[in-house]
């Protein structure tokens, strides 16, 4: 069990933050605020919000919505599209809020370091995924769409506890997830447009001149 939280720990734990955030921002609140509150790891005094109990009932209750909304085909997308807003600017001040322990006086480079890094993370994780739903949904089957999201349940509260246990090896592998991401994204919005743009052509119909009625001659 984890009392504290050495520096790299907390380092950890805000890329962890802003990386996690883009994927499953409720699940994030909710997991972060039961460890405090169970009192498992003494989390940054940015971070003590999360446990106040008003707070984790109502990310228990999104997280529930999330969970079922985030498996239903073109819900997913749907939902992806709205918290854009959402997840973006939580993963930044998450991770500012846990990088403060590191910066006593508050509002120094530090914090707002962590601030861009912790969005930056949580912008190219929610692209990630919002990426490869848009992917799976030009698929008529559901069950892509429930594995993804199935996986994705395991992967943001998984991070988390990796960064808790072993935060360099977490980094590490933030690094390469981040650098598989780049690669592959730009790939999926290729094929996606490629996709969309590919709309078999009527064929053109052939315009008849229309046709004049005998006409009358006189004899």
């Amino acid at each position: 069990m984890l009392n504290s939280l050495d520096p790299t720990q907390i380092v950890a734990l805000a890329a962890a933050l802003g990386w996690a955030s883009g994927i499953r921002l409720y699940l994030v609140l909710f997991v972060v605020g039961l460890v405090g509150r169970a009192g498992w790891v003494a989390m940054p005094e940015g971070l003590h919000a999360l446990s106040h109990p008003i707070v984790m009932v109502a990310s228990g209750l999104m997280v529930v919505v999330e969970f079922f909304a985030d498996k239903i085909p073109w819900v997913d997308s749907i939902w992806d599209t709205v918290h854009t807003f959402i997840r973006v600017p939580a993963g930044a001040l998450l991770a500012a809020s846990a990088i403060g322990a590191l910066d006593p006086h508050g509002g120094g480079i530090g914090t707002l370091v962590a601030a861009m890094l912790g969005g930056s993370l949580a912008a190219g994780a929610h692209l990630t995924k919002s990426s490869t739903r848009a992917l799976a949904n030009t698929s008529p089957e559901p069950f892509s769409n429930i594995g993804l999201s199935l996986g994705e349940d395991v992967l943001a509260p998984g991070g988390l506890l990796l960064a808790f246990l072993h935060p360099w090896v977490f980094l590490v592998l933030l690094v390469a997830t981040v650098a598989l991401a780049a690669w592959i994204v730009p790939k999926i919005w290729r094929f996606l447009r490629r996709l969309i743009g590919h709309h078999p052509r009527p064929a053109p119909s052939s315009l008849q001149q229309p046709t004049r009625p005998p006409s009358l001659t006189m004899r």
